[in-house]
């Protein structure tokens, strides 16, 4: 499986920023990003079909996730904060559960890198 993921750039505090990622083919998607010096975290996923969705507590009610009738899910991103400033991965799950955990996903794409300046 190959995932593809676009989007990142610099912006500034309370821009917008959209990402994607599309895959081969259809599975459950998350997001996750890494900050210089921190660990990976969960950002948000979503379910093979899209009737599930989930986001991390520090970017919900602005970040969401969706994704379209095919194999590309997005990440929609408002009002961005320095504290957002990460290489944002999307990852690919043949699970449905647990999908705020690293170790559920099969597949890992590169790395977009998003700068939110003050």
């Amino acid at each position: 499986v190959q995932l593809q993921a676009s989007g990142g750039g610099l912006v500034q505090i309370g821009d917008s920023l959209r990402l994607s990622c599309t895959a081969s083919s259809r599975y459950s998607m998350g997001w996750f990003r890494q900050a210089p010096g921190k660990e990976r975290e969960f950002v948000a996923a979503i379910t093979y079909q899209g009737g599930n969705k989930y986001h991390a507590n520090s970017v919900r009610g602005r970040f969401t996730i969706f994704r379209d009738n095919k194999n590309t899910v997005y990440l929609q991103m408002n009002s961005l904060k320095p504290e957002d400033t990460a290489v944002y991965y999307c990852a690919a799950s043949s699970t449905s559960r647990d999908l705020d955990l690293m170790r559920s996903y099969d597949y890992w794409g590169q790395g977009t890198l998003v700068t939110v300046s003050s």
